[in-house]
C-alpha cells in the first residue's frame, strides 16, 4: 500500500475565462501527500485551490495529466474514490428547516452508515462540536460557528480515509475557528486521519504537517511550515509610529513604496512589516522617519506574502496590481472629532429572546470604529439597527444627526453601505451599477452623472464592463463604490473581508485608510482580528452585552496587560472572562 493519500503528475483544468478564452486554472500541478497527515493548501482568490480540491474529489474531471487518490485513477473511477473521503466544501449542504440531529440522519443515510454504529457516532461527534444541547434546533436558527460545526460532525458521520476540507472556518469568530480546529486535530490523533484543508488563515496553516502555495494555478512551494516560514529570514521588522498617528498611516505609507517593502501590517500599536531582499536595510529612512526600528521573528504569512510577491505575473486590470484607488470626498474637517453615531441603551428582542441588552457607545466623525463579537454575540443586530435597517426595540440611536427610530429614510440618505456579498447586480454593466446605486440614494440627473463619472476615475473602474465577469477583487471594488457613489457621511462595511486572502486584505484596507484620512466615518464588523489594529476603537459583544469598548491597546490591556500583544488572544480572553463573569452572576 502507498504511502501517500495524493498524487498528481502535471494535473491540469482548463475553464473559458469571461472573454471566452480558455485559461489554466490548475497548470502543471506535482505533488504528493503523505497518509496520516494535514496539509495545508493556501493562496490568494483564484489560484485554483477549490478546482485542486473539486478534482481530488472526482467532481471535476482533469483536462491533462495524473491524479491518484487512495491508489486509484480519480479520472477513471471518480466514486471509488467518493466511497472512500469526506468533503465539507465552503458552502455546506445543510438543511435549514431540518434539526442538528435529523441533518445527522440524513448524511448517515446518504453515506449508507450503518444503523449499528450511528449512535456512537453520533454521540461522539455531538460531543466534540459541543451541540448535544441543540440537536432539537433548526440548523437554520444556529450561530455561523454553530453551522460550521454541525457541517463537519455531518461531513464525519462515517470514518473516511481522507478528509477534504474547503475553507472551513471562513466567517467563524476565533473561539469557533479554534473549536474547529481543536475538532479536526482530535480526530487525526484519534482515527489516522489523512487531512487537506484549505484555508485563508496562515496561523491555521502554520498548525499543519504541510503547506502547499499556490497561485495562478501554479504550485510555488511545497515544504513543512517552518522551512516555508524560513524564507524571510533577515526580511523582517517592527516600527513604532510617531505618538498620536495611527498605525494604519505609517502602513499605508510603507505599503505604497512595493519596489522596498513586501508587506507592512498593524500588530500591537507598531507595524511589521517586510523589506525587500534587494533593499539595503538602511535604504528606507525616508519611508520610517526616523521612528525607531528592530528586527523581529519570521512568520508564516510574511514568507506567504514574499512568495506572491516574488511569483507575481503582472496581467492587465489584474485587482492585485491596480493602483490603490485615492479617495477624494468632502471632509468636515471643521467638525472633527464629534459624534455622528449616539447609541444609548439600545435593546432588540425577538420575541422572548434578547439580541442586543443595554448597548451604549459613540462614533467620532473620521473614525473607523469596528464592531466584534463571536458568532451569534448581538454585533450583526446592533449593525443592522445602525444602518436603518432594522428598528430598535427601545432605546436611543441617532446617525448624522437623525433619530433611526422616528426617520429612518433620511438617516439611510447620509449612509454607505457594503454588504458581505456585495449585492450587485451581475447582468448590468459598472456603470448601470453605480447608476441605479446613485439613484436609490436619490440622485438625478446632472448630478448622479457627474458623481458616477467622479466614482469610476477614483477606483479606476471601466463603466462599460461587465460586473458579473469582474475578478473578485474589483468586485469588490465596485460594491465600495456604489456605497460611495452618494458622498455618504458614514460607511458601514458588514464582514466586507469574508474570505479573502492576506493579498486582497491589505489592499481594501489602504482604501479604507484613504477613506478615513478624507473624513469619513467608517463602521466594520469582521473575523478577522489582525483587522481590528486598524481601528481607532472597537467594541466586543457577546449575548447581546458589551463586553469592551475603546482602542486596541485599551482591549489588549484589559484582556491581559502588556503580555497580551495579538489582538486574537485577547479577543478569546475578553469574550471567556465575559462568560465565565455571566454565569457566575446567573
Amino acid at each position: 500500500m502507498s504511502d501517500c493519500t495524493v498524487v498528481c503528475e502535471g494535473l491540469r483544468k482548463v475553464f473559458a475565462g469571461a472573454d471566452g478564452r480558455p485559461f489554466d486554472a490548475v497548470h502543471d500541478l506535482t505533488f504528493s501527500l503523505k497518509r496520516g497527515t494535514i496539509s495545508a493548501l493556501v493562496g490568494p482568490d483564484g489560484a485554483g485551490k477549490t478546482t485542486l480540491m473539486r478534482m481530488v474529489s472526482g467532481l471535476l474531471k482533469p483536462d491533462g495529466g495524473s491524479l491518484e487518490v487512495l491508489g486509484t485513477d480519480v479520472a477513471a473511477d471518480p466514486q471509488a474514490v467518493q466511497n472512500r473521503i469526506s468533503y465539507m466544501p465552503q458552502r455546506f449542504g445543510l438543511y435549514e428547516d431540518l434539526s442538528v440531529q435529523e441533518n445527522l440522519d440524513l448524511y448517515a443515510d446518504l453515506h449508507g452508515v450503518p444503523q449499528e454504529v450511528r449512535a456512537e457516532r453520533f454521540r461522539r461527534m455531538l460531543e466534540m462540536t459541543d451541540m448535544a444541547r441543540f440537536t432539537a434546533r433548526a440548523a437554520g436558527n444556529l450561530s455561523g460557528g454553530m453551522k460550521q460545526k454541525l457541517g463537519l460532525a455531518c461531513t464525519l458521520v462515517r470514518v473516511p480515509d481522507l478528509l477534504l476540507l474547503d475553507e472551513p472556518s471562513v466567517g467563524v469568530d476565533p473561539l469557533s475557528r479554534r473549536d474547529l480546529w481543536e475538532i479536526i486535530e482530535q480526530l487525526i490523533a484519534s482515527d489516522g486521519l489523512s487531512v487537506l484543508v484549505s484555508t485563508a488563515y496562515m496561523d491555521e496553516a502554520g498548525r499543519c504537517d504541510d503547506v502547499l502555495v499556490m497561485d495562478h494555478g501554479r504550485l510555488l512551494a511545497q515544504d513543512r511550515p517552518q522551512a516555508i516560514t524560513a524564507r524571510a529570514a533577515g526580511l523582517t521588522y517592527r516600527v513604532t509610529p510617531e505618538p498620536g498617528t495611527p498605525a494604519r498611516d505609517l502602513q499605508a505609507r510603507l505599503i505604497d513604496a512595493p519596489e522596498r517593502v513586501v508587506d507592512a501590517v498593524p500588530r500591537g500599536g507598531a507595524v511589521r512589516f517586510i523589506r525587500q531582499s534587494d533593499c539595503p536595510a538602511d535604504g528606507m529612512a525616508d519611508l520610517l522617519q526616523g521612528r525607531p526600528v528592530e528586527p523581529r521573528g519570521e512568520e508564516l504569512e510574511d514568507a506567504f506574502m514574499l512568495l506572491l510577491r516574488q511569483h507575481d505575473a503582472p496581467k492587465p486590470n489584474a485587482p492585485r496590481d491596480a493602483a490603490i484607488p485615492e479617495i477624494r470626498l468632502a471632509a468636515k474637517e471643521d467638525a472633527a472629532g464629534e459624534a455622528v453615531i449616539h447609541v444609548r441603551d439600545l435593546v432588540r428582542r425577538f420575541g422572548d429572546f434578547t439580541a442586543v441588552a443595554n448597548t451604549s457607545f459613540d462614533v467620532r466623525r473620521g473614525e473607523i470604529f469596528g464592531l466584534l463579537g463571536p458568532n451569534g454575540a448581538g454585533k450583526t443586530t446592533t449593525f443592522r439597527m445602525l444602518c436603518g435597517l432594522l428598528p430598535a426595540t427601545s432605546g436611543t440611536l441617532e446617525v448624522a444627526g437623525v433619530n433611526l427610530r422616528r426617520a429612518r429614510s433620511e438617516a439611510r440618505r447620509k449612509i454607505g453601505y457594503v454588504a458581505q456579498k456585495f449585492s450587485l447586480y451581475a447582468n448590468l454593466t459598472v456603470r448601470e451599477n453605480l447608476e441605479f446605486f446613485g439613484g436609490a440614494y436619490g440622485l438625478r440627473g446632472t448630478v448622479l452623472k457627474q458623481r458616477v463619472h467622479a466614482i469610476l476615475d477614483q477606483f479606476g473602474l471601466d463603466g462599460a464592463a461587465a460586473s458579473g465577469a469582474l475578478p473578485h477583487g474589483y468586485k469588490q471594488r465596485l460594491a465600495m463604490a456604489a456605497g460611495l457613489v452618494h458622498a455618504p457621511e458614514i460607511l458601514f462595511l458588514d464582514e466586507p473581508t469574508s474570505g479573502i486572502d492576506p493579498l486582497a486584505r491589505r489592499a481594501f484596507w489602504r482604501t479604507i485608510t484613504s477613506l478615513s484620512q478624507s473624513g469619513v466615518t467608517v463602521i466594520v464588523t469582521t473575523h478577522f482580528m489582525e483587522e481590528a489594529e486598524y481601528c481607532d476603537r472597537i467594541a466586543i459583544q457577546d449575548a447581546g452585552r458589551m463586553l469592551a469598548l475603546g482602542t486596541p491597546r485599551q482591549v489588549r490591556e484589559q484582556a491581559g496587560g502588556e503580555s497580551v500583544d495579538d489582538m486574537n488572544q485577547a479577543f478569546i480572553a475578553i469574550v471567556e472572562q465575559g462568560r465565565v463573569k455571566g454565569r457566575s452572576a446567573a
